[in-house]
């Protein structure tokens, strides 16, 4: 999987295609959560595989850290990994930018996905959109 900043209307609308496809359609949040405010102050990615998009997230500078968000891959594209390779694109991005620290809220059932990408829980569980959740975070 090629994953890519996007930098342009169409790989921008692949990625809200991939994100609305994993977190409206199949877990259910409101459309109005996922798509929202902060995405014309957020560096968006995208994953492709021939051509295919199967990766998305996005990310935004806050105080001196990345946040990490919206991370998915859709369901066919799953077990192959390609959620390492966004992950690790997203960090490399953020230290281009002289980011040295990445921040992400994790759904409680991905925590081990993240920690051994090396990420650390920091907060307690939390709701976000009726899907517990907890703050990790990673210097980068």
């Amino acid at each position: 999987m090629k994953i890519t900043v996007a930098e342009n209307s169409l790989q921008q609308q692949d990625a809200f295609q991939v994100r609305t496809l994993v977190f409206v359609e199949e877990q259910q949040v409101p459309a109005e959560l996922e798509i929202d405010e902060l995405e014309n102050d957020s560096i968006h990615f995208v994953g492709y595989e021939e051509d295919v998009p199967g990766a998305a997230a996005r990310m935004r500078y806050v105080d001196d850290y990345a946040k990490l968000e919206r991370i998915c891959i859709l369901k066919d594209f799953r077990g192959k990994h390609y959620g390492n390779d966004l992950v690790w694109a997203m960090e490399e991005e953020a230290k281009k930018r002289g980011m040295k620290k990445a921040k992400l809220n994790a759904q409680t059932r991905a925590i081990p996905f993240y920690e051994r990408l090396g990420y650390t829980v920091v907060s307690d569980e939390f709701m976000d959109a009726g899907i517990p959740h907890k703050t990790m975070t990673k210097q980068l």
